[in-house]
């Protein structure tokens, strides 16, 4: 019988693990947000999947995470990326495709390279088609990936659910826009993005953003306005 090793409390120190998201360790890469996809996609609320997806890429914009945006056949099928994210980026370049594995198109993979970061915010539709397979594929060559579940969705909530268990068994971490933006911010002592943080959360966190609204009036009234 072994004995565990003594557990050192002197070397317990208030510093952040290395599996957590930071603005300087992540990059976002936003998969087909277009129209015909949106057209089928029938596992959330189509509204509500557009309102993660647009905060989520605030997030990005307030902590100056590189952002990768793709497309596929956007001029002869699937219309054009979301005018909601395109105006939170307007001089990003889209890489536009014809494979359904966005990880199949090398200028796609290339810019995500460019990036220098190894974790992977990924976010797209479907997810059991243009979702799950950059996923594994960039799994599969070393990266970390963290899938935004609510700026993402299926064909069906079946189609949503067996994708996403079947990347977090490949090793994908599942996250939400809310959960990916508060931990970019993680300390409300970082005041050079605490007021932009609040302002995303006002404008796209539902519930938490009324009580947002409201501890502000109840602290200042001016700052609620």
């Amino acid at each position: 019988m072994t004995t565990a090793p003594a557990f050192d409390l002197d070397a317990v120190r208030a510093v952040p693990g290395e599996d957590l998201l930071t603005p300087d360790n992540a990059m976002m890469l936003f998969v087909d947000h277009q129209p015909q996809m949106f057209f089928g996609a029938g596992s959330a609320d189509r509204a509500g999947v557009i309102n993660a997806t647009l905060g989520l890429a605030k997030a990005a914009r307030v902590f100056d995470v590189p952002v990768v945006l793709s497309t596929v056949a956007a001029e002869s099928f699937s219309g054009p990326l979301l005018p909601g994210l395109r105006e939170v980026f307007p001089k990003h370049d889209i890489v536009d495709r014809t494979s359904m594995n966005a990880w199949e198109d090398q200028a796609l993979v290339d810019a995500v390279k460019a990036t220098g970061r190894r974790k992977i915010i990924l976010s797209g539709l479907w997810t059991e088609v243009c979702l799950v397979l950059p996923a594994l594929s960039a799994l599969a060559q070393g990266y970390e990936v963290y899938v935004v579940a609510d700026a993402s969705a299926g064909v069906s909530p079946a189609a949503h659910e067996h994708a996403m268990q079947r990347m977090t068994a490949a090793g994908a971490v599942p996250v939400t826009w809310l959960q990916v933006l508060l931990e970019l911010q993680r300390d409300w002592a970082r005041g050079g993005t605490y007021a932009a943080t609040l302002d995303v959360v006002k404008e796209h966190a539902g519930g938490y953003a009324m009580g947002v609204v409201y501890a502000q009036s109840m602290i200042d009234p001016h700052a609620a306005g």
